[in-house]
């Protein structure tokens, strides 16, 4: 079965969490039969098509990025055209307003949506953007969620007129992806003691990951706290640490997957303090099971608190709490035994909901499903 999958970006461009849980799905369902194409738009798109392990990648020119929105020209809509005439069933990833407007000018394709976030921060926007929104999220034929909380919490999938489309599928990881070669350097180069505990965060530095208190907690924190990424909010944050005359905290930049490989096996545990629901799952947090980590979250109604169970896989704090996230980090640092513990409830969660069979399956049967379904709508 060929599915092809929508997103305004992949790698090798700058990679963020739902970059992973997308190559995640394609490695995932490929054992059952899938054959997976994935449609993007890159600011270089050359070359143009790229052949990976999990997907083939076909990529046009990102002619503008507005509000995180890539925009396409003629090309990325005849490219789609041509990709989704050969597709069996297509995956789009929500919210990119752009793939609506493929949408509009693809032939009629059974369709799957992955419903990774609300529209948070530009309310604006998304008023001008509701009708076209509406109109994809009526004509798909299924809605992927994530979590459960997010489809509990979110104004959009609670509307009566949707929630009979709505599948719960758990984003999960292919754990022979990550038999990676850990850096055997990285803690040295970036004076990283490796004999005293740390606490790490992995991510793309955004408005919404909360960083901003993460540094104000680190005040009370009682011991290191290393920040391995890059991305807008990074200027701020290293003024904020100047500021604030704070030595226990430590920014590797981008980093490899060796070198995040390196961290997550020595570091104490992982913190993860995004205060908006932008944060819609937080595949980080996966990671951070696999490598049977504990972990520190915010309760912001998502698949975080889904992932990371208060008391069982690591602390879940009120967002914008510095004091309350200090607290449960400082928990975690001084006391390596309940942190042990922790961390090895968050591998078997993981094993029991975030393996790549779960999910490889789930998807697998979903994009059979609507296809079979089409073809007997039609007939």
């Amino acid at each position: 079965m060929r599915v092809l999958h929508v997103y305004r970006t992949y790698f090798p461009d700058p990679p963020g969490g739902l970059q992973e849980a997308i190559r995640q799905i394609c490695l995932s369902t490929r054992p059952y039969g899938i054959d997976n194409t994935l449609f993007a738009l890159s600011p270089h798109p050359d070359p143009a098509v790229l052949d990976f392990p999990e997907a083939t990648v076909v990529r046009c020119r990102s002619w503008a990025a507005p509000a995180s929105c890539d925009l396409g020209g003629p090309q990325a809509l005849s490219t789609f055209r041509r990709l989704a005439q050969e597709a069996d069933v297509i995956h789009y990833f929500f919210p990119w307003p752009f793939a609506d407007i493929l949408r509009l000018a693809a032939p009629q394709v059974p369709s799957v949506l992955t419903y990774i976030s609300d529209i948070v921060r530009q309310r604006w926007l998304g008023t001008l953007y509701a009708p076209l929104m509406w109109h994809t999220l009526n004509s798909v034929d299924a809605i992927v969620v994530n979590a459960p909380s997010y489809a509990q919490h979110s104004p959009v999938l609670s509307t009566p007129s949707l929630t009979h489309k709505i599948r719960q599928i758990p984003l999960g990881i292919v754990s022979e992806s990550y038999d990676i070669q850990p850096d055997p350097h990285i803690l040295a180069r970036h004076g990283i003691s490796d004999t005293a505990p740390f606490l790490l965060f992995i991510g793309v530095l955004r408005y919404y990951k909360g960083l901003h208190i993460l540094v104000e907690a680190a005040r009370k924190v009682q011991g290191t706290l290393v920040i391995a990424g890059a991305g807008p909010e990074e200027d701020a944050l290293h003024h904020q640490v100047r500021a604030s005359r704070l030595t226990n905290v430590l920014f590797t930049g981008r980093i490899t997957d060796a070198e995040k490989t390196a961290l997550l096996m020595a570091c104490r545990g992982l913190v993860l303090p995004s205060h908006l629901r932008s944060e819609a799952y937080g595949m980080v947090l996966v990671e951070a099971s696999l490598y049977a980590k504990p972990m520190v979250t915010c309760e912001i109604g998502t698949g975080t608190s889904f992932i990371n169970l208060h008391g069982e896989t690591g602390f879940v704090v009120p967002p914008n709490h510095p004091d309350e996230l200090a607290a449960a980090m400082n928990r975690l640092l001084s006391d390596p035994t309940g942190a042990q513990r922790m961390g090895e409830a968050a591998r078997q969660r993981y094993e029991r909901l975030f393996s790549a069979t779960l999910m490889g399956q789930s998807y697998a049967a979903l994009f059979r499903d609507i296809f079979t379904k089409s073809q007997s709508d039609s007939a």
